[in-house]
């Protein structure tokens, strides 16, 4: 199958569009991952309970997860262009509401469905999927890892960006900010536009979408790779909405809340450039399982351990090591096993499981706090889901599907 990248124009070298997608990643992923910093501010002004805006990021994740394989199948037909923008735009409309609503069902409009289908079309899946189709093969690991690495600085410049924001101004100010940041990704979108001969000479002939859609469906290997991935949301979206929260209960302050998923962030970055790298040298299913099976080791040490600043920011550091670095293996075994024409929708799809386990460690977080007054029942989860996740990874057979018209060409 043709995985080849398209021709571009001389300026537009992989190394720009890198750099483009990169601060696409950055600008859409930062605020999303700071949204844990108001969850108590938010709650107390309001007068609601913790599992309010719980289920609005919860419906986020979601709906996120829902339109990530729609807007992937988009950008795949015309480009990623249009999508970029439309995704930034509710994004930023998400987060002006957000601030201004004053009912749990305007919060779940912004921030859960504006704010989610927003994400759909901007966030790091879609930048991962553009750099796939137009960077060449050498560099497409890294590109994964670099893309995915950038949501995570992101996550380290936004988290302290909005604890400093509330406590200068309010919780509202921050999010107004942060609405006026989204824009950005409006002329940088510009950067990832497909070029005009897409067609090559030479290429396969394009693969119907239906026939792209059972052909993954119907392979075991990407079946496994989509379960597993439903931890890597569960956990993820738990430990940011709700780890800041959970450190409070444990008698440590808010900067230590906001400091830990800022190095979360920022050991990502090495932990996602690491697994990119990784991820072109040893078998990507062995690498998944022992990502999996190291978080699950860590949240173990977490919970056990009494609480304190130094181990809090150990298990940030170890967390972040681990985070997001799932995406380069996953990213890259669709690609392996696929080519890049339908990447972008086939990725979704495995991201749409992500973002179930999401909502569910969202949800069930605030409804286990709201139940017990503790969130040792959705911890214990996210251990048993790891490794179950660790085993599930194993069985992925790495190579390219076989289909019929390049079997017929062979014989």
């Amino acid at each position: 199958m043709s995985t080849a990248p398209l021709k571009l124009t001389s300026w537009r070298t992989p190394a720009v569009l890198v750099a483009a997608g990169c601060v696409i990643a950055l600008l859409s992923f930062g605020p999303r991952s700071a949204l844990g910093q108001f969850l108590t501010p938010l709650s107390f002004e309001r007068g609601w309970g913790r599992d309010v805006l719980s289920f609005a990021l919860a419906v986020q994740n979601l709906l996120w997860g829902l339109g990530q394989p729609l807007a992937g199948a988009v950008a795949d037909r015309f480009g990623p262009v249009r999508v970029l923008c439309t995704g930034a735009v509710l994004y930023a409309i998400g987060l002006v509401w957000m601030a201004y609503s004053s009912t749990a069902l305007t919060l779940d409009l912004s921030a859960g469905v504006l704010i989610g289908f927003g994400l759909s079309g901007c966030s790091f899946p879609m930048v991962v999927g553009a750099l796939g189709k137009l960077v060449p093969e050498s560099w497409r690991s890294f590109a994964f890892g670099a893309g995915t690495a950038s949501g995570s600085f992101g996550q380290f410049l936004f988290s302290p960006l909005a604890r400093a924001l509330i406590d200068a101004f309010d919780w509202k100010v921050a999010l107004l900010v942060f609405a006026g940041m989204m824009l950005l990704v409006l002329p940088l979108s510009l950067m990832l536009a497909m070029p005009k001969d897409a067609p090559r000479p030479g290429a396969a002939p394009p693969q119907p979408l239906k026939h792209a859609l059972r052909e993954a469906f119907g392979h075991r290997s990407y079946v496994l790779l989509v379960l597993g991935f439903f931890t890597c949301g569960f956990q993820l979206a738990f430990v940011t909405v709700h780890l800041p929260s959970y450190l409070l209960d444990r008698g440590l302050t808010a900067e230590v809340g906001a400091w830990t998923i800022g190095i979360i962030g920022l050991f990502n970055i090495v932990g996602s450039l690491s697994s990119g790298w990784l991820a072109g040298r040893m078998p990507k299913r062995y690498l998944l399982s022992i990502i999996y099976f190291s978080r699950a080791l860590s949240i173990v040490a977490f919970i056990v351990l009494p609480a304190s600043t130094t181990t809090t920011l150990i298990f940030g550091a170890i967390t972040g090591l681990l985070w997001l670095s799932t995406v380069p293996p996953t990213s890259g075994l669709v690609a392996l096993m696929f080519g890049t024409r339908w990447l972008t929708m086939l990725f979704g799809f495995a991201f749409f499981s992500h973002q179930v386990g999401g909502f569910l460690g969202v949800w069930l977080g605030g409804l286990a706090f709201e139940s017990t007054g503790s969130y040792d029942v959705v911890w214990w989860l996210s251990v048993f889901f790891g490794v179950a996740s660790a085993i599930i990874n194993l069985p992925i057979v790495e190579k390219p599907v076989v289909r019929a018209a390049e079997a017929n060409a062979t014989a």
